[in-house]
């Protein structure tokens, strides 16, 4: 597997924090619990969902990089609801700032050799600390257009998730 851009993917996690901070603050309130669809979660939710995920990764990532091959199970069983708990926006876009610091100051200390380090999951057919750490910053994006798209996309366009 060649992983010749985990700088870039550290900063772009690094970046994620100031970007969705940005995003948030310019969504009038009003939009923040607009449900807009049956079983759509709202922009609130979204970012509470970030927020909420943040120590589950960082456990991941510590356990890639200490473990031999650990096994992790899904994150959301089946007897979780199906919406996050919605958060202050203030308190969870620190916790998601406050836990992307961690998870970078552990990641910015391991060598390419610990980033092939390899686990298991259920869900994957491979699962390295380096995909995991792709992962991690392929679904801060995803959220973070799914929140944009929950703001500004008119009903007519808006993506429907089954």
């Amino acid at each position: 597997m060649v992983m010749d851009d985990i700088k870039e993917l550290l900063t772009g996690l690094g970046l994620t924090p100031k970007l969705l901070t940005a995003l948030v603050q310019g969504i009038p309130a009003e939009r923040l619990d607009l449900r807009r669809g049956e079983g759509s979660w709202t922009i609130a939710e979204h970012v509470s969902h970030l927020a909420e995920v943040q120590p589950m990764l960082l456990g991941r990532l510590h356990r890639l990089a200490t473990e031999d091959h650990p096994v992790f199970v899904p994150f959301l069983p089946t007897d979780e609801p199906s919406t996050p708990f919605r958060q202050d926006m203030t308190v969870a876009l620190e916790q998601f700032a406050t836990y992307r610091t961690r998870q970078l100051e552990l990641l910015e200390q391991l060598d390419q050799a610990v980033f092939a380090k390899a686990g298991s999951h259920p869900e994957y057919d491979s699962y390295t600390l380096y995909i995991l750490t792709r992962h991690i910053l392929m679904h801060d994006h995803w959220h973070m257009y799914r929140i944009e798209e929950l703001w500004l996309t008119k009903d007519q366009y808006l993506t429907a998730l089954s």
